[in-house]
């Protein structure tokens, strides 16, 4: 297996990387509509520069598996026309649903429509490519037009049930997370996102936090997340939302009981998702975060916004609970009923473990995408088919195992 990548210190046992040269990117002369296009066009062109040198090696891949988001995959069809191809389908962008406008506190800014439709350039090749798509939710997929699904597997992605399993003595430890001590009497509450914005809700959990203060002191809150941009904008006054919800917040909270540790090691993330009491997770209508499908793998009584994307993993109240999205006052009455209804809190905990085993176990993941590579290359990598509990769905029944895959060739970030 090859992987074709933008230069990083990562490794993966069993797997050559080859880094690609990063080409200049955000070239100002480039129309802002057409930039992530010329971006990808780009990246397309340094990756199949990569791969031509592959070719000269030698190296003929049985299928390229890839993500279509950068544009790396694009020219790889000139390259190697005759492999299969299999990308990753994620979002498909649209100015007048779904992210976009959906907060009133950032209007859609009609001048930035042309650039929002733009995105889907790369789409739009990547789908006439000839290849093969998969995307890993109903929701995302029906973000797409009706003439591309045909074109796209639905997969749902899977959580390691193992790593990511519920500690019923969690409860009985003390646990540290940055400069704060979470003791068994305390209840807690966690957040966490990638980058503490409010594409993730950042702005209506931090509203939310005076209400649960002054309702009682025996709660501490761990937010994590770095402060940076992984979606949307930066504050238009600058510097980072933290920065921006704390000067309007702070005051009417006790921050001796919220902790912002950053980014942490994941054995601290498991930790305290494990030893959670409400875990709260906000996303606009986007791509659902692994955060999401980890928290309910731990048994965490999870409060989601009441959003398509969340509803396709959250009933409420069976396997957790769903509050509006822009309304921080119903959020903070929601988590504190739940600290207090220790009937809901042990049912929630339990159904969500439960969810999770029936449609989020990683073996059941890997066995319908290893299905689809079956059925474009003739080659299962699956050695033999297991009992299906069907907890993956893949639309196209998987064909019966062959040959094992030799060699692949993946692009990505």
């Amino acid at each position: 297996m090859v992987f074709i990548t933008e230069p990083n210190a990562n490794e993966i046992v069993g797997v050559r990387k080859v880094p690609y040269s990063k080409p200049p990117l955000d070239t100002p002369q480039t129309h802002i509509a057409a930039r992530e296009l010329d971006n990808g066009a780009r990246r397309a062109e340094a990756v199949a520069r990569t791969a031509q040198g592959l070719k000269h090696l030698g190296y003929k891949p049985d299928m390229i598996i890839g993500h279509h988001g950068w544009g790396e995959m694009l020219n790889l069809r000139d390259v190697w026309p005759d492999a299969p191809m299999l990308g990753y389908f994620e979002f498909y962008y649209q100015h007048d649903r779904a992210d976009v406008g959906f907060d009133p506190e950032f209007p859609a800014d009609p001048l930035d429509f042309p650039r929002i439709r733009a995105k889907n350039a790369i789409n739009h090749v990547a789908l006439n490519l000839g290849g093969a798509g998969q995307t890993p939710t109903q929701w995302q997929l029906s973000t797409y037009p009706d003439w591309a699904r045909p074109k796209i597997d639905l997969i749902w992605e899977g959580v390691d049930l193992v790593t990511c399993s519920p500690d019923p003595g969690a409860h009985r430890k003390t646990l540290k997370v940055g400069d704060m001590t979470i003791r068994p009497t305390d209840k807690l509450v966690t957040y966490v996102s990638r980058d503490l914005e409010p594409y993730r809700g950042f702005h209506i959990m931090m509203r939310a936090l005076p209400d649960l203060m002054r309702a009682r002191k025996d709660i501490k809150v761990i937010m994590v997340g770095g402060d940076g941009i992984s979606y949307g904008t930066a504050p238009h006054r600058g510097g980072t939302w933290r920065e921006a919800m704390l000067a309007e917040v702070g005051k009417d909270i006790d921050l001796n009981r919220v902790v912002f540790p950053g980014r942490i090691p994941y054995s601290t993330y498991l930790a305290a998702l494990r030893r959670s009491d409400a875990h709260v997770y906000l996303t606009y209508p986007f791509v659902a975060s692994w955060s999401l499908r980890e928290a309910m793998a731990m048994g965490c009584p999870v409060i989601g916004g009441d959003i398509d994307a969340v509803r396709e993993f959250i009933v409420h109240g069976e396997n957790g609970l769903l509050t509006p999205f822009l309304e921080p006052d119903t959020l903070a009455r929601a988590i504190l009923g739940l600290l207090e209804d220790k009937a809901l809190t042990g049912r929630l905990r339990q159904n969500a473990r439960l969810y999770a085993e029936r449609s989020l176990a990683m073996a059941d993941y890997l066995r319908s995408y290893c299905g689809l590579i079956g059925r474009l290359t003739g080659q299962n990598p699956m050695p033999a088919p297991e009992p299906d509990r069907g907890a993956a769905v893949a639309r196209r029944k998987p064909p019966s195992p062959a040959r094992p895959v030799r060699r692949l060739a993946v692009a990505g970030v």
